[in-house]
């Protein structure tokens, strides 16, 4: 039986972070969407030609604070999330997740989902900062591109 585009990128998610093997990492469910949402509708992006989602993207605004806490390891990617303030200006974006279906690479998706919510996100919040807690080369890469484009320094969490 194939898998459908939603439960492949499940798959991939569960293949590439291993979110259940880590209880630092933010695991992201249905009370995480509701809240994330809260935070800023932008948070979560999707790219679906129909069939399904193909790419998502999730980008956390939080204050330029947490994001110091976060960089120097003394809190975790899923503390960062729960002290995020709701209702707050938020300074910095953490550029926390892509997710890419193989055929839908390479086709600047994560760039153009990216970009449009930090679009959105600085319409209410003076964003001044990027960071990135890497888990691979390509999205190392890929945040070096969108904090240029969006014209904000990146800053990179160590493994």
């Amino acid at each position: 039986m194939t898998l459908g585009n939603y439960q492949r990128l499940i798959k991939l998610a569960d293949e590439v972070f291993a979110v259940k093997s880590d209880p630092s990492q933010l695991d992201v469910d249905q009370d995480v969407l509701i809240r994330l949402k809260k935070i800023h509708p932008a948070t979560i992006s999707e790219y679906n030609e129909g069939n399904g989602p193909c790419a998502w993207v999730l980008l956390i605004p939080t204050t330029l604070g947490l994001m110091n806490r976060f960089l120097a390891n003394e809190i975790s990617e899923k503390e960062l999330y729960e002290l995020t303030p709701l209702k707050a200006k938020y300074d910095a974006i953490y550029l926390c997740s892509a997710l890419v279906l193989d055929e839908y690479r390479r086709k600047g998706i994560t760039k153009q989902l990216a970009l449009k919510a930090i679009e959105k996100m600085r319409k209410k919040h003076p964003l001044r900062a990027a960071f990135v807690w890497a888990f691979s080369p390509e999205g190392d890469k890929a945040a070096e591109m969108i904090a240029q484009l969006a014209g904000l320094p990146l800053y990179k969490r160590e493994k």
